[in-house]
């Protein structure tokens, strides 16, 4: 009995959806990754001032909104490979153009088209999240929703090795059109697997016509438990990773400014965080079975909080590598790892499956407002205060959420409802 529920445990695990959720992870983080870090790195190599750096951000917004849109992607299929697939595929190849034009601009000379490719780069990445979420949540079981969630997400961190480790180092040896279309080039084994795999069964019909695919979704989680809790849950969603999404908006001029080479933070700082996020979330993703959602927000919050100094230890040590590799380690351990796995599991937990995609759009817009909006000025804090004050202040930005906790996530109430 024992050896066979086992080898079917193990059957559950290689179930080939699993390996589809890899290689969509790793598309639908890719492009995310390029204008965080490697559209930095070309823009202050290129002597742009961390003012208009930290303005980058606002070019971000299709984040934010893609709620909007969501419905519209849920209502219209288009004329190939089905409703699902359709989309994945051509978001993946407007993608793939979008980054590899970056490199053919020149920072120094055409700040505004290198603006504009990022623009619409931010809206074909958003456009492909949407799908992608609503691609995994009907193509997988209820059974394999949190694996295929934490498969998803892992290997969506793992795809920032090509724009923040693999594409540094080879700035240093290559033209940026060459590094940019290389990086492009990621996007192809996602689109091969977009072919070749099949569109997923939806039980019940899609939406009859649009006002059904906007207003029931925002009706639904507005009558389940009042304009209050609605109000509260969401500012909690939008305050809960503002102080460390605050501290690593420029992060990368950061290490710049201290003196760090290229190769250097490719290796140590992108390639340690990177490890140490995915370990964080694999293991934050096996604590919270253990302890539940509720107690994992409330400590890995705090970790997140005091991962924040880690920063401010490196702005005073200056370019030491150990120090540098301590503090990324730590803070994408605490931060990009366990703080992730817990908010991502609380908003699956506060979506009605009956509108998955709408409602994970909204929940997911608003998880990124900080990193549009607040980090838009991220760069005139420094130039007022200095890198050290700044992530003092970055850690006070952390407290708000953490405020939160007692009405949303009450530490007593261990179990999901």
């Amino acid at each position: 009995m024992n050896e066979s529920a086992s080898a079917t445990g193990w059957r559950r695990l290689a179930d080939r959806r699993f390996v589809v959720c890899i290689f969509l992870g790793f598309s639908s983080g890719l492009p995310l990754y390029v204008m965080l870090n490697l559209v930095q790195l070309m823009l202050r190599r290129g002597g742009v001032d961390l003012k208009s750096i930290g303005l980058f951000a606002l070019i971000q917004f299709p984040y934010t909104w893609k709620f909007l849109w969501a419905p519209l992607m849920d209502r219209y299929a288009l004329p190939w490979l089905g409703r699902r697939r359709g989309w994945m595929m051509v978001m993946q190849l407007a993608v793939l153009l979008g980054i590899a034009a970056l490199g053919t601009r020149d920072a120094a000379t055409q700040l505004g088209q290198i603006a504009l490719l990022v623009t619409l780069l931010s809206f074909f990445s958003a456009s492909l999240d949407i799908v992608i979420d609503a691609f995994r949540r009907e193509m997988l079981a209820d059974d394999q929703q949190g694996m295929g969630t934490a498969i998803h997400v892992n290997a969506y961190k793992l795809s920032g090795l090509v724009p923040s480790a693999l594409a540094f180092i080879l700035a240093d040896y290559l033209p940026w059109s060459a590094v940019f279309a290389i990086t492009a080039s990621f996007m192809l084994p996602g689109m091969i697997m977009t072919l070749v795999v099949a569109e997923p069964v939806v039980y019940g019909a899609p939406p009859a016509d649009l006002r059904q695919a906007v207003v029931l979704p925002f009706r639904e989680f507005i009558e389940r438990s009042g304009w209050t809790s609605a109000i509260l849950l969401l500012a909690f969603i939008l305050f809960y990773k503002l102080g460390d999404s605050l501290a690593t908006s420029l992060a990368t001029s950061f290490f710049v400014d201290l003196g760090f080479t290229n190769s250097q933070i490719g290796e140590v700082a992108k390639g340690v965080g990177l490890w140490a996020s995915v370990a964080g979330g694999l293991l934050g993703g096996a604590w919270l079975m253990v302890i539940g959602i509720n107690r994992g927000l409330w400590i890995f919050g705090f970790l997140q909080l005091i991962s924040i100094f880690g920063y401010a230890v490196l702005a005073i040590s200056g370019a030491n590598l150990a120090v540098l590799a301590m503090a990324i380690g730590f803070e994408a351990f605490a931060s990009a790892g366990l703080g992730t796995a817990a908010l991502t599991a609380f908003m699956a937990r506060a979506t009605d499956t009956r509108y998955t995609a709408t409602q994970l759009a909204l929940f997911t817009s608003l998880a990124v407002v900080p990193r549009t909006f607040f980090n838009a000025f991220a760069g005139h804090v420094v130039e007022l205060t200095g890198w050290f004050d700044f992530y003092l202040i970055c850690a006070a930005c952390a407290v708000p959420g953490l405020l939160l906790l007692p009405r949303v996530a009450p530490w007593t109430a261990r179990r999901p409802r």
